[in-house]
């Protein structure tokens, strides 16, 4: 093993699910097909669980499952020690449990952590499309069709392939019916999350209705594709009570935030190959929290700014992208 700074796992806060299972507090997001081959995420993920991650968000719109499996077998570390998680694509609802079984195949696992439906509609885009594309296939939410994939998953922890099943992209409305619904409850929501965006009421229903929030772009996603850009977007890091919170603690912006997201209860999954950029986060996570006083000043710089608003997967006579969030 090279010889270089880690973080002992068991420093990391772990988030309890309804079934007992413990999820480690942080993890790695893997989503990075924009900039990075699948190689270089790889090697990352190698590197970051033998530094200490033990928590890898994967999925197979990513395009790189293959070698992050062999980054997993690589690192060493024992499967019941890691944490995966992994998702069904929109074109595959029909097909979620063969979709599954391929995901762990390329993962080389014999079972996921964590199975998710990555957005509640079978809406999907080509590889590097920019904001103006537009799937002429799609349609709006349907719960009817969302249960049937839901059964699905139902099935994959039956057959044992999957030990917890979620939802990602998913609001309220959209939630209410699967809980009553569900015959296997879903365990977590996976859902946009950083300070400018902090989703408080979405938040508090999931945390109320037994769900754990694991946040993706806890950073506000610096690195996010063009097709997830507009002119109104914010900058959490630039944000003045981050730095001013950072200046006074001797950390970075990013610290900063990362801090925030494991105090406030959810599980952030940044994304990055730098070394540096995600050992950082890591060891944000371990270290001492916030005070009181600081998590108050950060709550109070929500600006409701979602980054990742979905356009690509609006239907035909959808306005904008809001219409996806209702």
């Amino acid at each position: 093993m090279p010889d270089y700074e880690s973080v002992d796992p068991s420093r990391i806060p772990a988030r309890t699910l309804r079934s007992g299972a413990q999820m480690p507090g942080i993890g790695l997001g893997t989503f990075g097909s924009d900039r990075y081959s699948p190689a270089q995420i790889a090697d990352a993920v190698e590197e970051a669980i033998r530094s200490g991650y033990r928590h890898i968000d994967c999925a197979s719109v990513y395009g790189n499952e293959k070698e992050v499996g062999g980054a997993i077998q690589r690192s060493g570390v024992p499967r019941d020690r890691l944490w995966i998680t992994s998702k069904v694509w929109n074109d595959k609802h029909d097909q979620a449990e063969a979709s599954c079984e391929q995901s762990l195949r390329d993962l080389q696992l014999d079972y996921l952590d964590l199975y998710l439906i990555h957005w509640p509609f079978p809406n999907h885009h080509a590889v590097g499309v920019d904001v103006s594309s537009r799937d002429p296939h799609a349609v709006p939410y349907s719960h009817e069709h969302y249960m049937s994939v839901w059964r699905q998953l139902e099935n994959l922890v039956r057959r044992g392939l999957v030990r917890e099943i979620g939802t990602s992209n998913m609001t309220i409305s959209k939630l209410r019916p699967l809980l009553e619904e569900a015959e296997i409850k879903p365990s977590a929501n996976e859902m946009e999350l950083h300070p400018h965006f902090q989703q408080p009421k979405l938040f508090d229903f999931v945390t109320k209705s037994g769900m754990v929030p694991i946040g993706y772009s806890p950073l506000g996603s610096p690195s996010r594709p063009e097709r997830d850009r507009t002119p109104d977007d914010t900058s959490d890091t630039e944000d003045p009570v981050v730095l001013r919170i950072a200046e006074g603690r001797g950390i970075s912006a990013t610290a900063v935030c990362v801090k925030w997201a494991v105090q406030r209860g959810q599980v952030p999954i940044p994304f990055s190959v730098k070394r540096d950029q995600y050992m950082a986060s890591l060891r944000a996570a371990a270290s001492d929290p916030l005070t009181d006083q600081e998590m108050a000043q950060m709550a109070g710089i929500d600006k409701g700014c979602r980054l990742i608003k979905g356009q690509v997967f609006l239907w035909p006579g959808a306005d904008s992208w809001e219409a996806l969030w209702e």
